[in-house]
């Protein structure tokens, strides 16, 4: 074993989010005002939204993925997601990073998603 695999048994596949951080609700419900357009439930609530890891100067940094990785909105959600979150009062600068690691899966939806679609 090398020690690059020693550092990473046991790592969390997605990073914690900064949720102490005084902007982190507003974080949040700016992700709640991004929709996928093919479906009727926000991002956040999908379980799109990996990590918000806000930093001590108010930069944000966002960990998101797709339901799919050839999502056809695939270019244009990292904006859209940036766009909702950098208008927040505070806000230093918006960093979005699309990952599809690890996949996503309809596990990583809230109950609200779940009622919402139909699956509660």
């Amino acid at each position: 074993m090398t020690d690059a695999n020693a550092q990473m048994e046991g790592a969390p596949l997605i990073a914690p989010s900064t949720t102490d951080h005084p902007l982190y609700e507003d974080v949040v419900q700016a992700c709640r005002s991004v929709y996928d357009p093919e479906i009727p439930v926000n991002i956040y609530d999908l379980g799109l939204i990996y990590t918000i890891d806000i930093k001590d100067d108010n930069a944000v940094n966002i960990v998101m993925t797709l339901t799919a990785p050839g999502c056809p909105v695939a270019g244009e959600m990292p904006g859209w997601v940036a766009d909702a979150i950098e208008p927040l009062p505070g806000v230093k600068q918006v960093d979005v990073e699309m990952t599809f690691e690890p996949q996503w899966g309809m596990d990583m939806m809230s109950d609200e998603a779940r009622l919402e679609l139909g699956f509660m």
